[in-house]
């Protein structure tokens, strides 16, 4: 609430804002593996984050959201943060893209680095346009700029295709650290580093509504706004806030795995309107399937059709049983309805918190199974599993098949030969 974002909070106004928007890992590389293929990651072998260093990828026998679509004819580009593989083989124009340009993995796997031993692991940071290196070594001049490059490319993009249907992927490599903003925002929102970075992200989406208004499109266009993850708390003042949630990225605790969404689409979404019921980002890929008629992959998938939930909200019911949270390969977490049991499991707690762009220290505590009831006890801070040992016995059975149903259909990723 202290940060202005008018054309965040416009959308909302404009569509529907969900209160309970998951992600099914609290990592970049397998969110975005799950947001592209509407599988949980582990179905299909990606899980944390990749480095610079990794011979694996996405699998090119996967079918991304922009593979289906590119199939029904849609224009298909991405800009922005990838991480699903960076050998040329996992690159987006073998998976479905017409055009990428952007950043391969995170922008802080970089040889400046604020911890010079993490730092000296990684080569120089490249930006990719097509499957060509295009900058070997990204500065911090040109990170100022990548929100307003990408930007740019984005409404370019919509310009170039107004006329024929398409899927634009803006994956902006901020707000993850490091920070960099460019000059036309920098100090402007009075929050320091992380509110300027807010403030431009919320420009670029202006940006995007003006394009699609100007080229005639927005009431015909499907727009959705959301994050691969929660903040990264150790990070501090360069990490924005997880409010009342426990913990934040890499944890399963709702800090790590509830984000927000917003969606918009004029005539088909109410303006106004909240979904109170829980979504994954799994589910997206089976539903612009659905609205765009295209077929689903043959292969298994997780995600189900949850337009509902965008055009009734809380009139609509979920097509899940359960949701299911992992951190790498391992089963932590269960969610149904308001009721979310938490396997034993090891966790990374934020200790020491950082402070202008120098991360703080995880410290490893253990939790015991627990469940909590999030309608009363956002925070997760109290087990209730003893008032309700027939809820917990419950997702701990759903849980225990689910796991072992996935790993016994699990594929593998793509591997580089070597």
């Amino acid at each position: 609430t202290l940060i202005p974002t008018p054309h965040v909070n416009k959308l909302a106004e404009e569509g529907v804002a969900f209160s309970n928007f998951y992600v099914a890992q609290p990592v970049c590389t397998a969110s975005r593996a799950a947001l592209l293929t509407g599988c949980y990651p582990n179905r299909i072998g990606i899980t944390g984050a990749l480095s610079p260093h990794s011979i694996i990828g996405i699998n090119p026998d996967e079918i991304t959201i922009a593979g289906m679509l590119k199939a029904r004819g849609y224009a298909t580009a991405i800009f922005g943060k990838w991480h699903l593989g960076h050998h040329r083989e996992f690159l987006p124009l073998q998976h479905g893209f017409d055009e990428y340009y952007g950043l391969p993995y995170s922008n802080d796997m970089w040889p400046y680095h604020p911890k010079p031993e993490v730092a000296a692991r990684f080569p120089g940071l490249p930006l990719v346009e097509g499957n060509e290196t295009i900058v070997a070594a990204v500065d911090s001049t040109l990170q100022e700029q990548l929100t307003t490059l990408y930007t740019e490319r984005s409404v370019a993009f919509i310009q170039e295709n107004k006329d024929r249907p398409f899927f634009l992927y803006l994956a902006h490599t901020q707000p993850h650290v490091p920070l960099f903003v460019s000059e036309k925002f920098a100090g402007k929102s009075g929050q320091g580093l992380y509110g300027d970075v807010i403030m431009e992200i919320d420009w670029s989406l202006g940006e995007i509504m003006k394009a699609l208004k100007e080229t005639g499109i927005d009431e015909h266009t499907f727009v959705l706004f959301t994050s691969d993850n929660g903040p990264w708390l150790i990070y501090g003042n360069h990490a924005g806030s997880a409010g009342p949630l426990r913990e934040g990225k890499h944890s399963t605790f709702e800090g790590g795995v509830r984000v927000f969404a917003v969606a918009r689409w004029p005539g088909r979404i109410s303006p106004g309107s909240t979904c109170n019921v829980p979504a994954m980002n799994i589910d997206l890929l089976p539903t612009i399937a659905s609205l765009a008629n295209a077929p689903m992959p043959e292969a298994k998938i997780d995600g189900k059709n949850i337009w509902p939930l965008f055009k009734n909200g809380d009139a609509a019911e979920s097509p899940h049983e359960a949701y299911f949270f992992y951190r790498n390969n391992e089963l932590q977490a269960i969610l149904k309805g308001d009721w979310k049991l938490h396997f034993d499991h090891d966790y990374l707690s934020n200790e020491i918190i950082g402070n202008d762009g120098a991360p703080g220290e995880f410290v490893t505590r253990h939790l015991s199974s627990s469940l909590f009831n999030l309608k009363d006890d956002i925070g997760e801070t109290t087990d209730v599993s003893e008032k309700h040992p027939d809820i917990a016995a419950r997702l701990r059975s759903l849980g225990e098949a689910f796991d072992k149903e996935l790993r016994e259909n699990a594929r593998l990723p793509g591997r580089i030969n070597q």
